[in-house]
């Protein structure tokens, strides 16, 4: 069922304990449709865990499916394995072997994939598309990031289907379960056009899913934490409340995969990278020198030091 911007942001002003009340009740409208056979998509982070605390302060039993993606920060991964029924998947590549064959994810997946299009594409009038954009003008590279298409590396948006969705995908043809995803809307555009066109329930697509936070933002989720003391992974540090009344952790602040590339050209420093050399000495030289991302990082001029 599609929603309105103004209706998003008329739920986003209400008050924590209010948006608590809607989530409980869409979790509830998804359990019944589908008659129990449902799980939580568990990525061990803050969002997730959230997400996990709420759906089974209703009904205790439900599973939780966690993807072993091998990006994922050790903290995140003990945290993962000290929750009771959590099925963990491990996908059929590795990053190594993502990168190797389609290329690196970055900027963002959907810049990614337009880049990748114009590299792999037989399709001339894609390659255009991808270039000049659509008859509205949508569909193309920034013309900022155009300099990307002749990058002596590979590019792609491969990486989170190969490492994530593919593993969930199987897990739930083979069980038949649908999932609660612990998306917020205000995380990207794409995340909003998305619960704008299908509201927190999508039951009538593809691949149904519900998404009963969509609703909230960060402050909730800390909120929520704080008030109902949820256990999260010791890398976030402490949440601690500034002057100004609003919350925030003392380490990360968003975990998933550690050294994801998408999004790294908009953080002030220290970012993500330059934090991993602090708190993931070992992981970081790894990933700078083995996996070459410091090339990588070179070439769209992001400081990693």
């Amino acid at each position: 069922m599609s929603v309105t911007r103004e209706e998003l942001k008329y739920k986003q002003s209400k008050p924590l304990f209010e948006k608590i009340e809607m989530s409980q009740c869409i979790i509830e409208q998804w359990w019944g449709h589908w008659s129990g056979s449902v799980y939580v998509a568990f990525s061990g982070g803050k969002d997730s865990s959230v997400l996990l605390n709420l759906v089974r302060g209703i009904f205790p039993d439900i599973p939780a499916v966690y993807s072993d993606t091998g990006l994922e920060y050790p903290e995140v991964k003990q945290h993962v394995k000290s929750v009771e029924n959590v099925t963990i998947l491990r996908p059929k590549m590795t990053y190594r072997q993502v990168i190797d064959k389609y290329g690196y994810p970055m900027i963002s997946k959907e810049q990614s994939r337009y880049l990748y299009d114009i590299r792999i594409s037989h399709s001339e009038k894609l390659k255009d598309i991808r270039i000049n954009g659509n008859r509205w003008g949508m569909g193309k590279v920034s013309k900022k990031w155009l300099f990307l298409i002749d990058a002596p590396f590979k590019i792609s948006h491969k990486c989170c289907d190969a490492l994530k969705k593919n593993p969930i995908i199987t897990y739930e043809r083979k069980s038949g379960r649908k999932p609660y995803l612990g998306m917020l809307a205000t995380e990207s555009s794409m995340r909003t056009e998305t619960y704008l066109r299908f509201g927190c329930n999508a039951f009538g697509v593809k691949r149904p899913t519900s998404n009963p936070l969509s609703f909230w933002n960060e402050q909730d989720i800390l909120e929520f934490i704080v008030q109902h003391n949820v256990k999260i992974p010791s890398v976030y540090g402490d949440i601690i409340r500034q002057d100004d009344g609003t919350l925030k952790t003392s380490g990360v602040n968003r975990t998933g995969c550690m050294w994801c590339l998408f999004g790294i050209q908009r953080e002030t420093e220290p970012n993500r990278i330059q934090k991993l050399k602090e708190t993931h000495p070992k992981i970081y030289e790894y990933i700078i020198n083995d996996l070459d991302i410091g090339n990588v990082l070179d070439y769209i001029n992001v400081p990693y030091e």
